[in-house]
């Protein structure tokens, strides 16, 4: 039987000091609203005896279908953010009224969503700039048996912090390749300083 996740409040950092007049609520939404919708959209799947969205997707369709829902969720509920309607921008999120349109190929005030499967946040960018970066790190049960006794999505980390050029390595990149860049050690360190929600396995 598919079931659905909730968001653990005590899980949040009670300490940490969010920008851009984002609240705990803003999170626990967004992250709930991905809850609601891998249960509705399971639910359905599972009663025509069809695989779980989680195990249809391969790891970076689901990432990417995640941040975009993040992204959208977050705009829906936070009092000073908007979505990016450049098709493809940085950041994701701008500060309403920032720039014209609520559109910008680059800018710098608002905030970039990323999700991962990896613990502790590393993830890959295209390039290294000042931002604000906010990373949702996520676990899924694609293993357990029989399928409908499988454990839901469920986030494992949220991290938001300011991080720089400086704070990022280059990839190296192959012949087929786009450059790349992740945070370096100092960096990531950084980020994880900056921590929103923890709720380790």
């Amino acid at each position: 039987m598919i079931t659905r996740q909730e968001v653990y409040q005590d899980k949040f950092n009670p300490a940490m000091s969010l920008p851009y007049n984002l609240r705990q609520i803003d999170f626990q939404s967004a992250m709930q609203d991905v809850y609601d919708f891998f249960f509705d959209v399971n639910t359905h799947l599972r009663d025509k005896k069809l695989s779980r969205l989680e195990d249809m997707l391969r790891k970076a369709n689901l990432s990417g279908t995640i941040s975009d829902m993040l992204t959208d969720s977050m705009a829906k509920h936070s009092r000073s953010l908007t979505g990016n309607k450049f098709h493809n921008g940085h950041p994701d999120l701008l500060v309403r009224g920032i720039y014209a349109n609520d559109t910008v190929k680059a800018g710098e005030q608002g905030i970039e969503i990323k999700s991962t499967l990896k613990k502790g946040g590393a993830v890959d960018t295209h390039g290294g700039r000042t931002q604000w970066m906010c990373v949702f790190v996520y676990a899924i049960d694609n293993v357990g048996e029989p399928v409908d006794a499988r454990a839901p999505l469920i986030f494992r980390e949220v991290y938001l912090g300011q991080v720089t050029p400086d704070d990022f390595r280059n990839n190296a990149r192959g012949a087929l390749g786009t450059r790349t860049s992740t945070l370096d050690a100092d960096g990531i360190a950084k980020l994880r300083r900056s921590w929103v929600y923890m709720d380790p396995a």
